[in-house]
């Protein structure tokens, strides 16, 4: 069994932490950490999306028990979104057109945690057709690159005033596990490699999640976090767009 630079067990515990106080799983920021450290895209994707398992599924337990659930949001969006992860995860991208498409998704989530965004303090429910698209296409890309979509859902959630903050954080963190099971499922039915040494990976994505939940519980994460986590994905999503090209 392959051993992990400490490096990099130490950034992934970091991307944990500050993901987790976001309610999101990290899987951008795992493959940020794993784009930074060389390893190979064909070791990425699973690891990824077991570490956004595991993660998203501890933010939301802690999340459960402090309020109501928005299911009626979540349902519109999820449904159509696990089909759609489960195909994704079963394509299989060649390792320079991986390279390209993570390092644009990293670009993006950089670009989120970077802005600055006022959040609704009221809400309004879209429209269930319009939920169910936005759903189809993060599913898909979810399953595909191995980031959960929850980086993307969030600010979607928030811009268009469809929930509060704390419900964003909810149902991302549900959709990211949903979605990247299904990633899972369609890896393995689709022949994709399992790396070996995955588990200290996920200990240290747990052990960064156990803190950055807390923070989420107690506190709403404060800007600096973003701000930090957002300039990590800009330099790791430029290095992947430069090694695809």
């Amino acid at each position: 069994m392959p051993g992990y630079d400490w490096g990099l067990l130490g950034l992934i515990f970091v991307m944990g932490a500050l993901y987790a106080s976001v309610g999101h799983g990290g899987a951008s920021g795992y493959l940020a950490a794993m784009a930074l450290f060389g390893l190979a895209p064909e070791v990425m994707k699973p690891a990824a999306l077991v570490m956004n398992v595991v993660v998203a599924a501890w933010v939301l337990m802690r999340l459960a028990g402090r309020r109501n659930f928005p299911w009626s949001l979540f349902l519109p969006i999820m449904v159509p979104a696990f089909p759609m992860a489960f195909l994704g995860g079963m394509l299989h991208l060649p390792a320079q057109g991986y390279r390209l498409l993570v390092g644009i998704a990293l670009l993006v989530a950089a670009a989120r945690f970077l802005s600055e965004r006022r959040h609704p303090e009221q809400s309004r429910p879209p429209h269930p057709w319009l939920a169910m698209g936005a759903g189809m296409c993060l599913g898909f890309l979810a399953g595909l690159t191995g980031v959960g979509g929850g980086v993307y859902l969030s600010p979607l959630l928030l811009l268009l005033g469809w929930c509060t903050m704390r419900d964003s954080a909810a149902i991302a963190a549900a959709f990211i596990l949903c979605n990247s099971l299904a990633g899972l499922g369609g890896h393995w039915l689709g022949d994709g490699a399992w790396p070996a040494g995955m588990p200290s990976l996920v200990l240290a994505a747990l052990g960064g999640a156990v803190i950055g939940a807390e923070l989420l519980v107690r506190y709403l994460p404060p800007h600096g976090l973003r701000r930090l986590l957002g300039g990590v994905l800009l330099i790791a999503g430029g290095k992947m767009l430069l090694s695809g090209l």
